[in-house]
């Protein structure tokens, strides 16, 4: 082992370590792992600089703004007082829907504003109609999280994992190219919460009181430890304005609607409809700059960096062939199996984006080994990088209902690890449906 080899491996470590601490700010690990690199000269300026421009933080910075430009338009908070009253209208099946519908949003929306303003509308409906919130928010939480990993768009790990395939020679994802896997683990997901979690979540009896509307609810920021971005840019009522309301969501769906119909990379897409509000004054530039969100920007930027040293020293080359040959002899459904599982456990105490980083280039490499196509491997880094559900820590959403609902850390092992078990059953299966070796 060289010298820069046995750098990236003790930032590796390092970098890891201080996450699992979760006492620092998880972009700022990220980004210290990455200056560290870059002044050992593991890694080249160029490298660094290519990393911060790379398609997947253009694309989530020109997303970002698009959706707080519909926050600010007043969209969301008029969706969310239109399912409040047919929530009080037809009871406790208002809720599941809200549930769903939120899931739904959050395969295109950022799902943390997503959460910030539906969860005290859950907590506050429920307790109206004289229903304990605990089975609910947990939910609410998971919904989002698995609509995530219905589109290309839907979170942060599968623009990165779609970045990262392609800088490996593999051609890009769709837009909805991993919809159908996506959709499947979902509604296994989906119909799991609603059978199971009254039983598994110990709810206190309530009695029914006045619900708070959207013009006066209080978030809480919520996000310990490493876990990064404020849930108060979200917190304000924002009055609806229906031109701006129009002319956001329009935006929004040329940019799906472009992108899938391949007239443009999703990066080019987004960052032409950022601009274009700008232009049409929808959002100024200083609320644009507002919601970009850096923290999850430099977070995804600084593990690119550690990722290109993975590539240039040799080390992801070294690691995966001690996995090629850990499951030598093995098929490729077992490999794909095993690839899931530990994308999964990963994810439980690393942040989606390091996941990313380290298994992307095992997954591509792992496929090549055993000559077939690397795409369902992809796949299950892409869903088991985000569908993690046994700690309250290992999602942004997931912390905030947990300070919201009043929750115990065992009842998210309790509903999160049988989640876990049925995504991993469900999702290899639809991967080798859906993506054949």
């Amino acid at each position: 082992m060289n010298v820069s080899q046995m750098i990236t491996l003790a930032v590796l470590a390092a970098v890891i370590t201080a996450l699992i601490w979760d006492k620092l700010r998880s972009d700022v690990v990220a980004l210290t792992g990455a200056a560290v690199l870059l002044m050992t000269g593991v890694v080249r300026p160029v490298e660094v600089q290519a990393a911060f421009a790379s398609p997947a933080i253009i694309a989530l910075a020109s997303l970002f703004v698009i959706a707080y430009a519909m926050e600010l338009s007043g969209l969301l908070d008029a969706a969310i007082r239109h399912l409040t009253r047919l929530c009080q209208r037809i009871g406790k099946a208002g809720l599941w829907l809200m549930i769903g519908l939120s899931g739904a949003a959050s395969a295109f929306l950022n799902n943390t504003p997503i959460v910030v303003l539906g969860a005290p509308v859950v907590r506050d409906v429920a307790r109206s109609l004289g229903l304990s919130p605990k089975p609910f928010l947990i939910p609410l939480s998971y919904a989002a999280v698995l609509g995530g990993c219905c589109t290309l768009i839907g979170t942060s790990t599968n623009l990165l994992v779609n970045d990262m395939a392609s800088v490996a020679g593999q051609p890009r994802f769709g837009i909805f190219e991993i919809t159908p896997v996506g959709v499947t683990v979902a509604l296994a997901g989906g119909l799991y919460l609603m059978l199971f979690s009254q039983r598994l979540i110990r709810s206190e009896d309530v009695a029914p009181e006045t619900p708070l509307f959207p013009e006066g609810k209080v978030i809480e920021p919520g996000l310990a430890g490493g876990q990064i971005g404020s849930a108060l840019s979200f917190a304000e009522y924002s009055a609806l304005r229906p031109a701006a309301a129009i002319a956001s969501a329009a935006v929004f769906v040329g940019t799906v609607t472009l992108a899938a119909l391949n007239v443009a990379p999703i990066a080019a897409c987004a960052f032409a409809g950022a601009v274009l509000l700008i232009l049409l004054r929808v959002i100024t530039a200083e609320e644009a700059y507002s919601g970009l969100r850096p923290e999850v920007l430099m977070l995804i930027a600084g593990m690119v960096v550690l990722g290109v040293a993975l590539d240039v020293t040799g080390l992801a080359g070294s690691l995966t062939s001690l996995l090629i040959w850990s499951v030598d002899g093995l098929s490729p459904l077992m490999a794909l199996i095993i690839v899931y599982g530990v994308t999964l456990f990963a994810t439980e105490i690393l942040s989606n984006a390091t996941v990313a980083v380290l298994f992307t280039p095992i997954a591509v490499s792992l496929a090549e080994a055993l000559q077939v196509s690397p795409r369902p491997f992809l796949v299950a880094v892409m869903v088991a990088g985000s569908a993690a559900f046994a700690t309250p820590f290992g999602y942004q959403t997931n912390v905030l209902v947990y300070q919201m609902g009043g929750y115990s850390y065992m009842d998210f092992v309790r509903i999160g690890i049988p989640l876990n078990l049925i995504t991993w059953l469900v999702g290899v299966a639809a991967i080798q449906f859906y993506f054949p070796f």
